[in-house]
């Protein structure tokens, strides 16, 4: 088949992973074209259509126009002689011939493992809106937190509120992966937990589920000595991510803050538009990002005079933060934006696209690579922080065990972050630049 492998992708979404982390941009093609290729799947039903939809997608797309030094026409040949059984067995095909190109984010997900993950990088969950865990002590299913505006909080539902059952399911000795597939649900449907509170009989709660955007940002207004610093930690670059962010910084901006602490730590990625839009809210002028792609094509990325603040900064990282993350972190750093301190970055700098296949399935491929504004390939390196601090065992089990001390002395990485802003101007952008609002269409830039 020499039709271009675009058309095979409904939904395209580039990635710039540490694990799995994405990066979203829509293709051409929307419902209509992808119900025409799945009734096309029906009528046909073979598990071909799928094996050779991955192999043309890797063969217009991946990086390594050599694959890996595999012959890939042979392996085309190789994958449509045979006959599946099921899908399974196809699947279990494809896996085998891009394990042959030697890269573990050139990936297939089945239909459930593609649904897990557009569902993480849309930042939305459909459900009631708590976060669980089990207590330790009295190993029950607890709430930890009522989410904004979800059918949760709006009930009254209280953090420390033990959930007996789900739907007239006891959840004793319940894991918290088990309850939330129960919670979890279409928007719109009905759910009954049986909740215990401490003080009162335990009593039922009916909820209808919704759509709920899942925060991926925290922040907070600390008084640390003389200075007002805004903390904010950011988990993951969600479809979300840069407008809950945006919001941060002008609620912390209408506070008078001194400086900001930005937290990175085991923040594994998410989608590269969103790592570009809020590079774009730190400073004004400069690169972002530089991709390069198999033919030595370039692409760079550049900051648009959409600064919302121009008060010192210093980042936290550590070894989990990857992909989008050190794209963020590589770019305050190199334009001399931010003092970045804590451990040695992941090192993850290619690019995947992600396809939305025929029957539901999807496919990761390895795009580009991509560097930093001042063309640093960190690539299996990280980035090096300007203020190498690693926190010993003990420390990281202190704040495992204890969360609520992270973004406090107690956490030694946040500490330093204070006493060096105190001291010095240095991540300060000259006062010169001005700062404006972001606007609907500088948001759609790319």
């Amino acid at each position: 088949m020499n039709q271009s492998a675009k058309s095979y992708s409904p939904l395209q979404v580039a990635l710039i992973g540490g694990a799995i982390a994405t990066t979203a941009t829509m293709s051409l093609f929307g419902t209509a074209w992808t119900r025409g290729v799945r009734a096309a799947l029906a009528l046909q039903d073979s598990p071909k259509v799928i094996v050779d939809q991955v192999w043309q997608l890797v063969n217009h797309e991946y990086v390594d126009g050599k694959f890996n030094q595999q012959d890939w026409q042979a392996t085309r040949q190789s994958l449509l002689s045979k006959d599946y059984s099921s899908r399974e067995e196809a699947y279990t095909a494809i896996r085998e011939a891009l394990q042959k190109l030697g890269d573990p984010y050139t990936r297939f997900m089945d239909p459930k493992q593609f649904e897990a993950l557009t569902s993480q990088t849309s930042g939305e969950v459909s459900g009631i809106g708590i976060r669980m865990e089990v207590n330790e002590k009295t190993q029950r299913l607890t709430v930890v937190e009522a989410i904004e505006n979800s059918p949760a909080l709006k009930a009254g539902i209280k953090a420390g509120d033990e959930i007996l059952a789900i739907d007239g399911k006891p959840t004793l000795k319940m894991k918290v992966d088990d309850a939330s597939k129960l919670i979890r649900g279409k928007a719109g449907t009905a759910i009954k937990l049986k909740l215990g509170r401490a003080g009162q009989t335990a009593f039922d709660l009916k909820l209808t589920r919704a759509n709920i955007e899942v925060p991926t940002v925290r922040y907070t207004l600390k008084q640390e000595g003389n200075r007002r610093v805004g903390y904010i930690r950011l988990r993951e670059f969600s479809a979300h991510a840069a407008e809950q962010m945006q919001r941060a910084i002008r609620d912390l901006n209408t506070k008078k803050v001194d400086s900001y602490v930005l937290d990175l730590r085991g923040n594994p990625g998410g989608l590269l538009q969103a790592s570009i839009e809020i590079a774009r809210m730190w400073y004004n002028d400069g690169g972002i990002v530089k991709t390069v792609d198999r033919v030595g094509g370039t692409e760079e990325t550049k900051a648009n005079r959409t600064a919302l603040t121009n008060r010192p900064l210093a980042v936290l990282v550590d070894g989990n933060s990857a992909s989008a993350s050190e794209i963020l972190t590589g770019a305050l750093k190199d334009n001399k934006r931010a003092v970045v301190i804590g451990g040695q970055t992941f090192g993850k700098a290619l690019v995947q696209s992600v396809h939305e296949l025929a029957d539901g399935s999807g496919l990761a491929v390895t795009i580009a690579h991509y560097y930093t504004p001042a063309g640093t390939d960190i690539n299996h390196k990280g980035i090096a922080p300007d203020i190498k601090l690693d926190l010993t065992e003990a420390q990281e089990r202190q704040l495992a065990s204890n969360p609520d001390l992270i973004g406090t002395k107690s956490d030694p990485q946040y500490a330093r972050a204070i006493a060096i802003l105190s001291n010095n101007n240095f991540a300060q952008p000259p006062a010169n630049q001005p700062t404006r609002p972001m606007s609907r269409a500088d948001k759609l830039k790319f």
